[in-house]
C-alpha cells in the first residue's frame, strides 16, 4: 500500500491558525498571517553591564531608536497637545454639555497619566528600526572584558518585564527563564534584590548559564540563582517568597510553528503534549502566584495568539486561586502600554484580559500576550 505523505508540521500549523484565528482576529488575520510568515524584526537591548559607550551613538546614528525611553515623551507631548485643545475647548464653549465632556476627559487621564511614567524601567534601554524599516542589526559585539554590547531579541518579549516594574530590592523570580532574554532584561533595570531563575529544560539552563556569561559579570552573576525544577511546583518549595515572578509559559509559539520543522509543538508525535498545553500553563502560571508574597504581583506571558493560553488561562487561574487556595487575584490594567507604545508595535484592540502585540509587516514583532495579576 503507498504510504501516505507527510504533511510538514509547518503546514499543519497553518492551518490550524487559519482555522482558529480567522475567527478570533476576522479582518486582521490575513495582515497577521503575513507577518507571521515574514521575516521577524527585532530590538537590541542594551547591555548596561559592557562598557561599550559609543554603542547607542552607532544605533542612533543608523536611525534606531529606545523605545522604551521614547514612549513616555511622546506621551506627555501627546497628553500636552490634548490639554491645550481641551483648554482651547473651554474657552470656546460654555456649554454645560462642553463642561461636561472636558471633565469625563480629565477623569480619564488622569487615570492614565500615573501609569504612563510609573510602568517604565528607565535603566532598561532597546532599539528599535522606525516602522517600515527592516534594516537588521549588526551581530553583538564584545568589549575589552568580553562582555558583549547587546542581545537581539523580538522587542516585544521586553513588554512582560516592563509590565513588572521591577522596584528597588524586590525578590524576583523568572519561573520559565531559559533562553535567557526576559532574565537578562530582568538584570539590566539594575535593581533586583535576589532573582531566581528556573526552567525545568537542563539543556534550556545551559543556554541561559551561556547568555549570563556572555553578558553579565561576574560578580552580578553571582546574585542569580539558576536552578531546573519543574516550574508547576515552585508554590511548594518556596511559596510566598516573592515580590515579582514572571511566568513567561510555554506555548504553540506560533511563529516558530509556522517557519521552522524543528522542534515543532505540531509535530504529529506531539499532539498530545500540544492539546496539554492550556493545563501545564494554568498549573504554571498558579505556583507563580503562590510563589508570591501578598500584595506581589505576577505577569503572565506567551508568544501566541490563542485566547486558549490567554485570556482563558489567565480567568482560570483567578477561579481556581479563589476557590482552592482563598486567595484573591485583582487582574491589573495594561491599556496604558497600549498609548505607550502604538509607535512601536501593533496591539489588538479586542483583548478581553491583557494586551496582545499582533505580528504586522510595518512592525513585525510579536505575537506577544501579556498580562498581570496582583495577589491580594
Amino acid at each position: 500500500a503507498a504510504t501516505v505523505p507527510r504533511i510538514p508540521s509547518t503546514r499543519l500549523a497553518l492551518h490550524h491558525f487559519d482555522m482558529s484565528y480567522s475567527l478570533q482576529l476576522k479582518d486582521l488575520w490575513p495582515s497577521v498571517r503575513v507577518g507571521l510568515l515574514c521575516e521577524q524584526k527585532y530590538g537590541a537591548l542594551i547591555n548596561n553591564f559592557s562598557s561599550v559607550d559609543d554603542v547607542t551613538q552607532e544605533l542612533e546614528l543608523l536611525n534606531a531608536t529606545d523605545f522604551v525611553s521614547e514612549a513616555p515623551k511622546k506621551a506627555q507631548q501627546g497628553a500636552a497637545v490634548e490639554e491645550a485643545g481641551r483648554a482651547e475647548n473651554v474657552s470656546l464653549e460654555g456649554s454645560g454639555e462642553g463642561r461636561m465632556v472636558m471633565q469625563g476627559e480629565m477623569v480619564t487621564q488622569a487615570e492614565t497619566s500615573p501609569p504612563l511614567c510609573a510602568s517604565i524601567s528607565s535603566k532598561i534601554k532597546c532599539y528599535t528600526f522606525p516602522r517600515g524599516d527592516i534594516m537588521r542589526f549588526r551581530p553583538a559585539r564584545p568589549d575589552a572584558l568580553g562582555l558583549l554590547d547587546y542581545y537581539l531579541m523580538d522587542a516585544a518579549s521586553l513588554l512582560p518585564v516592563l509590565a513588572l516594574n521591577v522596584q528597588p530590592d524586590d525578590f524576583v523570580l523568572d519561573l520559565c527563564a531559559a533562553p535567557g532574554g526576559k532574565t537578562l532584561a530582568l538584570l539590566q533595570s539594575g535593581v533586583c534584590g535576589h532573582l531566581a531563575a528556573n526552567d525545568v529544560s537542563i539543556s534550556r539552563t545551559k543556554r541561559l548559564y551561556q547568555i549570563l556569561r556572555s553578558y553579565v559579570p561576574k560578580e552580578i552573576r553571582e546574585t542569580v540563582s539558576v536552578t531546573s525544577c519543574d516550574g508547576r511546583d515552585w508554590g511548594q518549595l518556596e511559596g510566598g517568597t516573592f515580590h515579582k515572578v514572571l511566568v513567561d509559559v510555554p506555548c504553540t509559539t506560533d511563529r516558530h510553528s509556522v517557519m521552522e520543522e524543528e522542534n515543532n509543538i505540531f509535530h504529529r508525535r506531539r499532539t498530545k503534549e500540544r492539546q496539554m498545553l492550556p493545563m501545564l500553563q494554568l498549573q504554571l502560571l498558579m505556583a507563580g502566584i503562590l510563589a508570591t508574597k501578598p500584595g506581589g504581583e505576577v505577569v503572565y506571558s506567551t508568544c501566541s495568539l490563542s485566547p486558549l493560553q490567554n485570556e482563558y488561562v489567565i480567568e482560570r487561574a483567578v477561579e481556581v486561586a479563589e476557590t482552592q487556595f482563598n486567595i484573591s487575584i485583582q487582574v491589573e490594567d495594561l491599556s496604558h502600554f497600549r498609548t505607550l507604545f502604538q509607535d512601536t508595535f501593533s496591539f489588538f484592540s479586542n483583548c478581553r484580559l491583557g494586551e496582545l502585540v499582533l505580528p504586522h509587516l510595518t512592525a513585525n514583532f510579536g505575537p506577544m500576550y501579556f498580562c498581570k495579576l496582583r495577589r491580594m
